[in-house]
């Protein structure tokens, strides 16, 4: 059912949140392991289901900042010289 004017949240794009690694889980599945999932929660959370088609998506609530520390650590490579943009230039000003 659609609602004119009422536009979908923006994580409702399911074909994204597929391609990252944000796990899925039907509702009946869910409902029987809901303390144990709620857990094990990690940053990316959950996506319930229902006939294969999301229904909710489950995130943990608070998040420490000490927990970002590390994170994306094996996540993210970093290539070439991050403290350059390769251009060549003159900061000194001209008199």
């Amino acid at each position: 059912m659609t609602i004119q004017g009422v536009s979908k949240p923006h994580w409702y794009n399911t074909s994204a949140l597929r391609e990252a690694t944000v796990k899925e889980i039907g509702a009946a599945k869910f409902k029987e392991q809901c303390l144990a999932l709620l857990d094990q929660l990690d940053a990316d959370g959950l996506i319930v289901t229902k006939r294969g088609k999301p229904v909710a998506r489950v995130l943990p609530y608070y998040t420490q900042d000490a927990d970002l520390i590390g994170s994306l650590r094996h996540k993210v490579k970093i290539r070439g010289d991050v403290f350059t943009t390769g251009l060549q230039w003159d900061a000194n000003p001209q008199s």
